[in-house]
């Protein structure tokens, strides 16, 4: 997302000025992006060390999506209002900090605060890491300078599994937060070095309270509806009906209130264009599904499965080497093939490999589990760059900023419920199959009075022998349900089909495209 320019454009860096202004600002990006799969592989050891269920510990990743989310949108006023360059490395030095008190977090509730203060300042980084990026080269190289502006995006989720698995299982949790300082310091200085004469031009705009306030209480109690519901019985307790409403209503007068706003602090009148509302809904309803099954598949693993952090990481992290590449060959052909087609494609693959996910069982073996999650680095290759090429087609310069940031905000809290839906299913459709499973150990049941008899055979009393059986009730029940919601999203992403097909979308070219496909991550 960029914002109003400086009335004299600044001419393009040149020489080691771009080089370094460069991996400044993929090092900040690099680090962003790392923290949203870092933590994945890590929840079962930081509930566990913070005394809380692995399914309240996935707060530790829905505070920090959600914080970013509503942080996104507000990036155009702030970077106006306080200069591209002043926000970003405040950003930057912020998200240190925050990183620091995550490290340091001693209790889970205190955790989840500093997570949410994270991904809240984390929202300029990625925006104006594109801006900056692409005024510091030519018109002409602005594919490139986007091209590796998304390599970095594309590395990040293969290193974030691996990286926070190893430390998780050899140093402690709390490194995955602490890397992030050196990282953050380099970032800083460097792009201040290079920038801070860059500074783009500031006004003082008026912020939309009202309409910032109310998107904060609506999604903050969706959010919070979605991760309590499972512990509380969902609409059977008051909180749950409450935060509902709330969320309802809030939801409501955000909507009356943008819509006549003068400065609305997100502009809804986007969605009168086909396009964009058909692309941001195939985007974020696919990045949904998609960030659902990445938080699913590691805590399924470690829970049910004895895989370390280290393994887990290891089964989750290919998932990029595809990616890399294959993005580079859809961002050279997207202005001569139909979006449509190559976003298609995408969703026919992420429905295969979730239908191969679908016929896991117990006994699957690490290469089984390996090869559906290198199947999908092809999908997200066709996934993000069409999809946004899509949505952002036919947007004028001058909104392009808002269409940015809208999109990503819906994206962004897309893939937040997508975490919350899928570990609250996961749990209810094993609790399901427990009880299924259940009625069949019985003292009529020949099998089980054997395995039992086994049991107890081999040294066991008759209570552990029970305990024993249940154990494995309950690992094939977990088994059960991650099988149903991987195929119940493969067929929800063949739904999603015809819904890019409602789009008309238009050959997008030069900067503009380039700043479109880049906005998909």
């Amino acid at each position: 997302m960029a914002t109003n320019a400086p009335a004299l454009p600044h001419p393009p860096l040149e020489g080691s000025a771009r080089l370094w202004g460069t991996i400044a600002l993929s090092a900040a990006t690099f680090m962003n992006v790392l923290d949203t799969s870092i933590a994945n592989v890590s929840l079962p050891a930081i509930a566990g060390d913070l005394g809380v269920s692995p399914n309240q510990g996935t707060w530790v990743i829905t505070s920090f999506a959600i914080a970013n989310a509503i942080a996104v949108p507000l990036t155009g006023w702030l970077s106006q209002r306080f200069g591209q360059v002043r926000l970003f490395v405040g950003s930057v030095i912020l998200f240190v900090i925050a990183s620091w008190l995550c490290g340091l977090a001693p209790s889970m509730p205190m955790l989840i605060g500093f997570r949410a203060l994270q991904g809240f300042v984390a929202g300029p980084m990625i925006p104006l890491s594109q801006t900056l990026l692409l005024s510091s080269y030519p018109r002409a190289a602005a594919g490139l300078a986007m091209a590796l502006w998304s390599m970095t995006t594309l590395v990040a989720p293969v290193m974030g599994p691996l990286l926070g698995g190893w430390i998780t299982d050899n140093i402690t949790w709390s490194w995955i937060f602490y890397i992030n300082i050196p990282v953050g310091i380099v970032a800083a200085f460097g792009a201040w070095a290079i920038y801070h004469k860059r500074e783009s031009v500031r006004h003082a705009l008026p912020i939309d309270r009202v309409g910032l306030a109310l998107l904060v209480l609506w999604i903050g109690c969706m959010q919070m509806m979605l991760d309590l519901g499972k512990e509380n019985d969902w609409f059977h307790s008051q909180l749950i009906v409450g935060l509902a409403v709330t969320a309802v209503v809030g939801f409501a007068f955000f909507l009356i209130w943008e819509l006549t706003d003068k400065h609305p602090v997100v502009d809804l009148r986007l969605f009168k264009r086909r396009n964009f509302w058909a692309g941001t809904l195939s985007v974020s309803v696919g990045y949904g599904l998609f960030f659902g099954n990445v938080v699913l598949l590691p805590l399924w693993l470690q829970q049910f499965m004895g895989y370390t952090a280290t393994d887990a990481g290891l089964v989750t992290a290919p998932v990029g080497l595809l990616a890399l590449v294959f993005s580079p060959i859809v961002g050279k052909t997207i202005a001569k093939v139909d979006p449509r087609r190559y976003a298609t494609f995408a969703f026919l693959v992420f429905a295969l490999v979730l239908w191969m996910r679908s016929n896991f069982s117990t006994q699957a073996d690490m290469r089984t589990i390996l090869i559906p999650t290198i199947v999908q680095g092809v999908a997200m290759a066709f996934f993000f760059i069409p999809l946004m090429t899509i949505t952002m087609s036919g947007m004028t310069p001058d909104r392009m900023p808002s269409a940015s940031g809208l999109s990503n905000f819906v994206r962004i809290t897309a893939g937040a419920i997508g975490t919350s839906v899928s570990t609250t299913l996961w749990e209810s459709r094993a609790a399901l199959h427990h009880a299924q499973l259940a009625e069949s150990v019985n003292a009529g049941s020949v099998a089980a009075q054997q395995a039992l008899a086994g049991l107890q055979a081999a040294g066991l009393s008759a209570e552990q022998a029970l305990a024993q059986v249940n154990r494995l009730v309950d690992q094939q029940a977990f088994m059960m349900a991650a099988n149903d919601i991987f195929l119940g999203s493969a067929v929800l992403f063949l739904c999603l089909i015809p819904l890019v097909w409602l789009t008309q979308p238009q050959k997008a070219t030069g900067p503009g495209a380039s700043e479109a496909a880049a906005g998909a991550h």
